[in-house]
């Protein structure tokens, strides 16, 4: 995968994909532990969620970079 990506003569990184695809698989999870209760066994729940966030970009990256 390139480094940068062309969007409209801007260059972006390509890492702006991998997170914003990351995003998308985080907010599916999040809906599916908020419905089956995850979260009452979570002593702090914004923190659960922001790990759960870095680690599904940090899988999606290497396994788009490796």
């Amino acid at each position: 995968m390139p480094r940068e990506i062309s969007l409209f003569g801007i260059l972006m990184p390509s890492l702006l994909v991998v997170f914003l695809l990351s995003a998308a698989i985080h907010v599916g999870i999040d809906w599916l532990c908020g419905h089956f209760g995850v979260y009452r066994h979570v002593w702090h729940r914004s923190l659960f969620r922001l790990s759960l966030l870095v680690c599904i970009f940090g899988a999606v990256a290497l396994l788009i970079y490796r």
